[in-house]
């Protein structure tokens, strides 16, 4: 029986991007609301679809709960999961950062993330793949916004 000729690309795609620990990030996320959020932002890709809520509470320029609502493929609920979990004391300096990090990881060769987002490293394989760019920053870029609105509060 012969193999479809796009097979070893799909399995490439399929290994580069859906790994273990991606799989494993995006089955950690649980769909929350904050009851009195001091900011809250949704983005959504219009390539994809994928979309993500964020609400915020913010205390003393700093991240003190946060809750996400996300409906998008693996890779963006991974890069929310990243997010998620180490968001906590967060700085609005630091989320915008890891979002610019983020951004010339998959869009310009650049290094990832150090620090508190440093797990967005596992992300690296995405930048192969530009329609999968969008998905996988809507977190990060929600979380600026939600942020951003929190002090505009």
């Amino acid at each position: 029986m012969a193999l479809h000729p796009h097979t070893p690309y799909i399995h490439l795609m399929f290994s580069d991007l859906y790994n273990t620990d991606i799989l494993s990030l995006s089955a950690t996320l649980e769909n929350a609301a904050l009851p009195n959020p001091d900011g809250t932002a949704r983005k959504v890709s219009k390539l994809c679809g994928s979309w993500l809520e964020i609400d915020l509470n913010v205390e003393d320029g700093v991240v003190s709960d946060c809750a996400l609502r996300v409906q998008a493929c693996a890779l963006g609920q991974a890069s929310a999961a990243i997010l998620k979990e180490s968001i906590i004391g967060s700085t609005l300096a630091e989320l915008k950062t890891a979002r610019d990090g983020l951004q010339a990881l998959l869009k310009a060769g650049g290094e990832p993330p150090t620090g508190r987002f440093a797990k967005l490293a596992l992300l690296s394989g995405v930048a192969a793949y530009p329609a999968r760019h969008t998905s996988t920053l809507l977190a990060f870029e929600a979380a600026v916004a939600a942020f951003e609105a929190a002090l505009d509060r």
